[in-house]
């Protein structure tokens, strides 16, 4: 009798066919919603990398370029003052009389240095007559005056704008200014100190803030005030954030800075 062996040699080919076949990975179909969906999610995030550079680059760029601007017309101005005849030095301070008050700001013109401590000891920048986006996005400028409003130390109130989030945010830090802060505006003719008194949140249509007496329009004004303005809250323009300061004195270019400025002064002539 032949002894016979089971044929295993076909079943086994014919398995190794059927596995090849199951394990080939079939290709993704490429469909037209699936292209869309790609080229959105690649639009978002470019949209997110543009947000991301004008928010925080560009903002830091036209930052430093607007308080260079500042420290050069600041130097220009201390340079051109006649020099001060020296005198003992008094613990008393000095009263200098009323205030100079410069003529009316033009529209785009540069006229003032606005400096904050509070805001750091590099803090300053450019205040220019108007408040359009040739001054509150300028790289040079950065706080607008509005132009209906009085002028450094004059009775009423000097109010300014500025943007908190955007082009240099120039008043970025409005809402940590603190009761007693000071507020120094720096002109051709001299210094002008106010000091923080009170912040205040309106809605946009709210203009009456910058009246000559806050809130009462037509009112004959008996105080000097500055008055700052800006957006509310960060990133937004839904509301305005109002910070209100009151005149404490004034000295001349060539008195020298307030004890406070000095150090800030003397740091922007070593630049």
């Amino acid at each position: 009798m032949t002894a016979t062996f089971p044929d295993s040699g076909a079943p086994e080919q014919a398995s190794r066919r059927g596995t090849r076949r199951s394990g080939r990975r079939r290709r993704p179909r490429v469909t037209i919603v699936g292209v869309i969906g790609e080229l959105l999610i690649t639009a978002g995030v470019l949209v997110l990398l543009f947000l991301g550079w004008q928010l925080w680059w560009n903002d830091l760029v036209t930052a430093n370029a607007q308080t260079d601007a500042a420290t050069e017309i600041s130097q220009q101005w201390i340079k051109a003052a006649p020099v001060a005849p020296v005198e003992p030095v008094s613990p008393d301070p000095v009263d200098y009389g009323e205030p100079i008050i410069a003529a009316p700001a033009v529209d785009g013109e540069a006229f003032a240095v606005l400096y904050v401590p509070r805001f750091g000891t590099d803090y300053h920048r450019t205040i220019a007559g108007g408040t359009g986006t040739s001054v509150l996005n300028s790289m040079r400028l950065g706080v607008g005056h509005y132009l209906d409003t009085q002028m450094p130390g004059e009775v009423g109130n000097f109010a300014v704008a500025a943007h908190r989030s955007a082009y240099g945010g120039a008043l970025h830090l409005i809402n940590e200014l603190q009761l007693g802060d000071s507020i120094y505006v720096q002109t051709a003719d001299g210094y002008y100190t106010y000091t923080f008194r009170d912040l205040e949140y309106v809605q946009p249509t709210q203009v009456d803030v910058i009246a000559a007496v806050p809130h009462q329009p037509g009112a004959t004004p008996t105080d000097r005030l500055i008055t700052l303005t800006s957006c509310n809250p960060l990133y937004s323009t839904a509301e305005r954030i109002i910070a209100y300061g009151v005149f404490e004195g004034w000295q001349p270019l060539e008195a020298g800075p307030p004890a406070e400025l000095a150090p800030i002064i003397a740091a922007q002539a070593q630049d």
